[in-house]
């Protein structure tokens, strides 16, 4: 009986031999929380993030599972290009990463595992980490920044762009060959130095503070292999006309902008410089309020040639326009580069920034991009974020599956449409009188108001066909 106990006591702390060894050579999945044993002796973590969320992958139209994608299949074909091309779809690292939920009413309801309360550098590396394994588990491989999202504020200039290669070095180890970001672009708008603009203070240190730093970020963004580098002058705008002197400020801006152009060139970065339009908010008013606005100050200074718009649909409702009008404003203007993929709400009148879910919106965001071959080298950044009360880290993988799914579908409806031929087919019958000589000489510029007086003379009261809207708008939803 001894002997027996003796071999079974000996056969017992063999399998536990084996067993260790089997979890010593096992890759680290325990989570990314503060209290984990995960992180290394330099204080990074070093497992996983999302344990418990595996790779996003097609699943088609009939599928129950929230943790897959419905409708964008990433290599289905579709008018010649694949719907990964397309969308060229990107992870906004600042709404995901750094939103809290907080809003002027209310503390914050979102508290990452992995964070723990500060903004120190290896904090941001630890994000760094986990937006990677994010855009790696979603199956894209772009993603945006500002800078000051990723790398905290030194107390000098020299000791914040340190922070910012620091962590940039890891975003360019964690990138490998596949990922790179969409865009790039600085922060010129929270901290108190720009309460009155960057480009546009009146504070000659502010506007060479700001220069420094889109000159870092420019070097930063080409660094990383970024297609693009975009403007959002949230601050350049002003709240009252009697303390502003409106044209100097836009002599400034526009100024700044050339300096942009000039160092971009130097260093050699071949990405689409790119202003994104809104018309107020946090400023009364926004000196880029939309896409027609923009498009007339690069014309006036001369810079139409160096920059392309990056419309933000949200934005376009607050100024009071459709995402479909702003876009179609863009490509005729030959300036649609890049679009913020996200929508607000008619109930709420400021800048909610939610994630993009109505069909019919996405299918006439897609008629634009399809009419404009594309958006490359731009493409669908998702500056969106989860609602306050989304508290679940999941929250933050179904909202892009959602938003992706939404947009694949509006690309699949516009190329029925097109494919169809009813709906442009109607457009054609409308301007059909303009098919002719005299319509030809119109739109070549060569017809004179005394030639349209004597056409006007001969041919007396003209007759005038309806417009057909009802009919269009049955056309349209027949595709969703």
């Amino acid at each position: 009986m001894g002997m027996k106990c003796a071999k079974f006591l000996l056969l017992l702390l063999s399998l536990n031999v084996v067993s260790n060894i089997g979890t010593a050579a096992a890759p680290p999945t325990c989570p990314a929380d503060v209290g984990s044993d995960c992180a290394t002796s330099s204080g990074e973590w070093e497992g996983e993030f999302f344990p418990g969320i595996p790779k996003i992958k097609y699943e088609g139209p009939s599928s129950k599972n929230p943790l897959s994608y419905k409708w964008y299949n990433a290599e289905e074909e579709i008018l010649g290009k694949k719907m990964k091309d397309w969308m060229r779809f990107s992870v906004a690292f600042w709404h995901t990463f750094r939103g809290t939920g907080g809003d002027p009413f209310g503390a914050p309801t979102k508290f990452w595992p992995w964070e723990d309360g500060t903004n120190s550098l290896e904090m941001a590396k630890r994000r760094m980490r986990a937006n990677f394994e994010f855009i790696e588990k979603l199956g894209v491989n772009r993603w945006c920044f500002h800078d000051r999202d990723i790398a905290p504020d030194g107390k000098t200039i020299e000791e914040t762009n340190a922070n910012l290669d620091e962590v940039v070095a890891l975003a360019k180890e964690l990138q490998g060959t596949k990922i790179r970001p969409l865009w790039g672009t600085a922060q010129l708008f929270h901290h108190p130095r720009y309460m009155h603009g960057g480009a546009t203070s009146p504070e000659l240190g502010v506007y060479a503070y700001a220069a420094a730093q889109v000159k870092k970020t420019l070097e930063v963004t080409h660094y990383l292999g970024g297609e693009n580098y975009v403007f959002w002058g949230g601050r350049e705008g002003y709240q009252s006309l009697l303390n502003t002197d409106m044209e100097r400020e836009l002599n400034h801006m526009a100024r700044f902008l050339e300096a942009a152009v000039a160092y971009k060139k130097k260093i050699g970065f071949n990405g689409t410089l790119l202003i994104e339009p809104k018309p107020q908010e946090p400023t009364k008013h926004q000196y880029d309020w939309d896409a027609t606005t923009a498009a007339n100050f690069l014309r006036k200074y001369g810079l139409i040639d160096e920059f392309k718009l990056n419309i933000e649909c949200n934005h376009a409702t607050l100024s009071g326009h459709s995402c479909h009008h702003e876009l179609e404003t863009a490509r005729i203007n030959g300036l649609l580069g890049n679009i913020d993929a996200n929508t607000g709400d008619p109930q709420v009148g400021w800048d909610t920034d939610q994630f993009m879910m109505d069909v019919g919106e996405a299918t006439l965001v897609m008629l634009s991009v399809i009419k404009n071959g594309g958006l490359a080298p731009g493409g669908f950044n998702f500056d969106a974020k989860l609602r306050r009360e989304s508290t679940d880290v999941e929250d933050l993988f179904i909202a892009h599956i959602a938003g992706m799914d939404t947009l694949a579908r509006g690309l699949q409806n516009a190329a029925k449409l097109i494919q169809d031929g009813s709906l442009g087919e109607l457009v054609r019958k409308r301007y059909q009188s303009f098919d002719s000589e005299l319509g030809a000489q119109i739109e070549a510029g060569k017809a004179d108001f005394e030639l349209l007086e004597k056409k006007a003379i001969e041919w007396g009261e003209p007759k005038v066909a309806s417009a057909k809207q009802e009919l269009a708008e049955m056309i349209f939803q027949s595709a969703l």
